[in-house]
């Protein structure tokens, strides 16, 4: 009977590990996504400003700018892009 309540004892174990790395890993896949998005729309503001030299036209690249572009990502910094030929 040691042995079996040993095995139960180890199954328990391993089971709640598992459930506690599932539960986890959700927050840490939201975080990576976030910050590849938010690196990729700041990555576009650059970009768009090198480009945009050519054509007489700027993003500044301040506290606003950076947060459409970090929040929204590249669909961001197409708004800011289109309020600002706009405008």
């Amino acid at each position: 009977m040691e042995t079996i309540s040993m095995i139960l004892i180890i199954a328990a174990i391993v089971l709640s590990m598992v459930v506690v790395i599932k539960i986890l890993a959700a927050p840490v896949k939201l975080v990576f996504k976030i910050l590849i998005n938010a690196a990729s729309g700041f990555v576009l503001l650059i970009v768009a400003n090198i480009i945009s030299g050519f054509f007489d036209f700027s993003l500044p690249i301040d506290f606003i700018n950076c947060l459409v572009s970090g929040v929204f990502g590249i669909p961001g910094v197409a708004f800011l892009i289109v309020i600002k030929l706009l405008f």
